[in-house]
């Protein structure tokens, strides 16, 4: 009998995984007109399964049970899951016993909702809970029912502080039921890789499990039997096989799922090696002195929405005349203006202390989304080299592409896949157009106490600034602790500067002191004090509240910068008034922020011509409208470009496996 969650694929394939078929325009038609139907469907069965009914049931028999009786119910929930697959009653009991076993390794019962959230991922949907419900205690119980059933399970977080955090608290439940955890951060080696997937629970994060299966497709070329890995273990230390760091992609339980399905799916991943350095540092060098002298709107125009640069043809020719006594690969056309867009890329699209910071002369990229660096990630076709020389840093090793995929492929290949997140909704149809993923809500355990306060916002940047002040400087003096998010490293230390001019204390929290992390959040929660974030405290954070400070309202969150989709706001605002305690948001913006200027569109101009850029209350209405239509104008765009690049590397993959070539 087959193990669950197998299928052809994973019978027969050396490397279990899904072999997900391209989507035509006519899937992705169908999947729009009868998404909707489909998930309502799905969702209404997750909830009438009377799970809940089920599981109370099971659980009274588990209740007198002694610590000397685990083993032989575990061994006993082993064969039936692995030989009966999950089926309702089945899971039901496991369910309970592992809801039973948690009490007593971690002090934690499992509530109702934690449950209907955990039956939901068994089921292969996307449980959206509020944030603070206990997602990582909720995946708990269908990783233990799959890793029980001699699955192998990915329990996919956002970044290596959560990977280590999530496994470390999980660990004696695990333990207790004979289970195996390992953990994937950066930085280890292959041996310890290899160790930790072969666990029954392997908690990791998008990006290294990403580049970990690429690596492993180098190794294995085009999909090699079973039979063919094991002749090849013949031969001893040099075969394929004993290469491979994963066991397949079985099941992925995945973590703030919009996040990583979602927001990070805009780019692909690609594994480069070393090309050389040669002599490309003066190559560089002289592409940004010719593009400094390029004036911007005459021979170049800057695309902040699609971020790319044009060359008019005003600036064509100047470069033409211009690189004539340079020679050499100044010469051609094609690659004269290559160089020189890379190079006004550099100068006019990526921030020092927004786009990447500075570190040991290192050029280190800042993730958008989350605010933390992206270590051993690299621009590609000599822009990260670009940037180096623009900074005065030693130039890099040139990368040459090896593989590539992006996520929307990769984690369609899973034979099972499930995410949790507390904001799924607005992407509810991307998610299930790419993943087929239905988006099932689970209600909260206790209802929220989180109240919102009305937006505030300014003409100018001057003006939001002392309004943010002043209300940071309020909210102190009356003992509420702060958090302020910032969309930028730049921007969280000037709003750092401006409060220590107010001499208000605070600590900073972005990229510079990622170290410091677990700390600073442990104190965010306390009397009186002020924190200042960026992204990096806006997913999986939880801030607990001190004593003394529930009784005055709880956190106070203020965002002073609208992020590119509704959900990044909403995750920040999540982390206040969590698991029934008070709590408080509002966001302080201006018409000058970078969202309005890159995103406002035709409403924007509008309010520019007439003058309404003013102080005052008659235009709040109208600046509240241009900053709702900037943030949806942002996500449009962001979707558009998702889509694109799946297309794209949809046909790029027919036309390799036409070839006959390798990923």
């Amino acid at each position: 009998m087959r193990r669950p969650g197998s299928s052809h694929a994973a019978l027969h394939s050396a490397y279990p995984e899904r072999r997900a078929p391209r989507l035509g325009s006519l899937d992705r038609l169908a999947a729009r007109v009868v998404g909707p139907f489909v998930r309502q469907c799905k969702t209404w069965e997750c909830r009438r399964s009377g799970i809940l009914e089920r599981i109370a049931r099971e659980s009274a028999g588990f209740i007198g049970l002694s610590d000397r009786q685990i083993p032989a119910v575990v061994e006993a929930l082993r064969i039936r899951l692995s030989r009966e697959g999950f089926h309702p009653d089945l899971a039901a009991r496991s369910f309970a016993f592992v809801r039973e076993v948690a009490e007593r390794a971690l002090g934690k019962r499992h509530f109702d909702s934690q449950v209907l959230g955990g039956w939901a991922l068994l089921r292969g949907m996307i449980a959206e809970m509020d944030t603070g419900e206990g997602k990582t205690l909720t995946a708990t119980l269908p990783v233990c029912t799959a890793a029980l059933a001699g699955v192998p399970v990915h329990v996919i977080t956002v970044n290596d502080y959560l990977t280590e955090r999530d496994a470390d608290m999980m660990a004696p439940l695990y333990q207790a039921l004979g289970l195996s955890v390992g953990r994937i951060v950066h930085g280890m080696d292959p041996p310890a890789r290899q160790a930790a997937y072969a666990c029954s629970i392997t908690y990791c994060t998008n990006k290294e499990l990403a580049f970990d299966y690429l690596r492993d497709r180098l190794v294995l070329g085009r999909h090699p039997s079973r039979i063919q890995l094991q002749l090849e273990r013949l031969y001893g230390e040099p075969s394929r096989a004993r290469q491979l760091v994963l066991r397949g992609l079985h099941y992925a339980i995945v973590d703030e799922a919009d996040s990583v399905l979602v927001d990070e799916a805009r780019t692909p991943l690609i594994i480069s090696g070393a090309g050389g350095r040669g002599s490309e540092q003066a190559l560089y060098a002289q592409a940004l002195a010719l593009a400094k002298r390029l004036q911007s709107e005459r021979d170049f125009t800057v695309d902040a929405r699609d971020r790319k640069i044009h060359l008019t043809l005003s600036g064509e020719m100047k470069l033409e005349e211009w690189s004539q006594a340079l020679g050499g690969m100044w010469k051609g056309p094609r690659r004269r203006e290559g160089l020189a867009r890379q190079a006004l890329y550099a100068l006019h699209l990526l921030q020092r202390d927004t786009h990447y910071l500075v570190r040991d002369d290192t050029v280190q990229i800042i993730d958008e989304y989350t605010g933390r660096i992206l270590d051993g990630r690299k621009w590609e076709d000599g822009l990260h080299q670009m940037v180096e020389t623009k900074e005065g840093c030693p130039l890099g090793t040139l990368q040459s592409p090896l593989a590539r995929i992006t996520y929307q492929r990769f984690f369609r290949r899973y034979l099972r896949l499930a995410g949790m997140t507390g904001t799924a909704q607005e992407v509810a149809g991307e998610l299930w157009s790419v993943y087929r993923l239905p988006v099932v809500r689970i209600m909260p355990h206790r209802p929220s106490k989180r109240r919102a306060l009305p937006d505030q916002v300014h003409a100018t940047a001057e003006e939001k600034w002392r309004a943010v002040v002043a209300r940071i400087e309020a909210l102190h003096h009356a003992g509420r602790p702060v958090l302020i998010g910032t969309r930028s490293v730049d921007t969280s230390e000037h709003v750092s500067r401006l409060l220590a001019a107010a001499e208000l204390p605070h600590q900073v929290l972005n990229a510079r002191q990622d170290q410091a992390e677990a700390a600073v959040v442990a104190q965010a929660g306390a009397y009186g004090r002020i924190t200042v974030a960026t992204n990096m405290a806006g997913r999986g954070t939880d801030i607990r509240l001190a004593d003394d400070v529930v009784p005055l309202g709880g956190l106070h969150v203020i965002a002073v910068e609208r992020n590119e989709a509704r959900r990044i706001d909403r995750q920040l605002f999540g982390r206040c008034a969590r698991q029934g305690n008070p709590g408080s948001y509002e966001m302080i913006v201006s018409l000058e922020d970078e969202l309005v200027a890159t995103y406002g569109g035709s409403v924007w101009a509008w309010v520019a011509a007439l003058g309404l850029r003013t102080a005052g209350s008659p235009w709040a209405w109208l600046y509240r409208m241009v900053m709702r239509q900037a943030q949806r104008g942002a996500e449009r765009l962001h979707a558009r470009g998702r889509r694109d690049l799946l297309r794209s590397d949809e046909e790029q993959m027919s036309t390799m496996a036409f070839s006959g070539q390798a990923e």
